[in-house]
């Protein structure tokens, strides 16, 4: 079963999808990584992620940058219509690297890296470089999460935030004063809280009016959030 283990860097502690406090791997039951095309983060966040991770898939015009910067990657995936085309025959050092074309116009490529893992067997996928740069890619990368949440375990990370789906009935462990926001994607009803110091009570919580946005943990201890309809995801960000 997925659950929640904690990473420490740079005195923050990123917790992400994991599925093993042993870490005895099992076939696709540790979490895939995806880099997005987006603003990269600090390259020490990223080899501690990668040090859990047994598959990199890169999307389409990522590539060039994670080569430059030296990563390992096991899928290049996309519909490739990104231009600065690398001919990876030419790189006998990348020839374990699969090619993926995936043409469907009606997906982005990250729900095409989602989709791909899912049809893989993956359970869980640590998502980076999804965030800044080009903000309609920004803005769809996060809204994508609500679209799979039933389907695989995701989470957006970057190097100051992870963002990640709440499921209808939530607890979890935090530091007093973790900054939190439960952020609606259209809408969320039903909305119960306990443990944050502006707690909510049976609310409805709806773009663009009326969110909980930098909320923050009370005391040291457990959380719970609970939601009846829609969807609502979660927001750990620091400074």
């Amino acid at each position: 079963m997925v659950h929640v283990e904690t990473l420490q860097f740079r005195d923050k502690y990123l917790k992400f999808v994991t599925v093993s406090s042993h870490h005895i791997v099992r076939d696709n039951q540790e979490p895939a990584l995806i880099i997005a095309n987006g603003e990269s983060c600090d390259l020490g966040l990223l080899g501690d992620l990668m040090e859990w991770t047994p598959y990199t898939v890169v999307l389409d015009g990522a590539m060039k940058r994670v080569l430059e910067a030296g990563i390992r990657c096991d899928v290049w995936l996309g519909d490739f219509d990104s231009g600065d085309e690398i001919n990876l025959q030419e790189h006998p050092h990348l020839s374990h690297i699969q090619k993926v074309h995936i043409e469907n116009q009606d997906l982005t490529d990250l729900q095409k890296g989602i989709e791909y893992l899912i049809q893989e067997g993956f359970t869980g996928v640590n998502i980076v470089w999804a965030t800044g740069k080009r903000q309609d890619h920004h803005v769809n990368n996060i809204l994508t999460l609500s679209k799979y949440s039933e389907r695989i375990s995701l989470n957006i990370i970057d190097d100051y935030s992870r963002i990640y789906p709440c499921p209808n009935l939530y607890k979890k462990w935090y530091q007093k004063g973790t900054s939190i926001s439960l952020i609606p994607v259209g809408e969320a009803t039903g909305v119960n809280t306990k443990n944050l110091r502006w707690n909510l009570s049976n609310e409805r919580l709806f773009l663009p009016n009326f969110t909980s946005s930098s909320n923050e943990v009370l005391e040291d201890g457990f959380v719970e959030i609970s939601f009846k309809d829609g969807h609502l995801l979660v927001m750990e960000c620091w400074d």
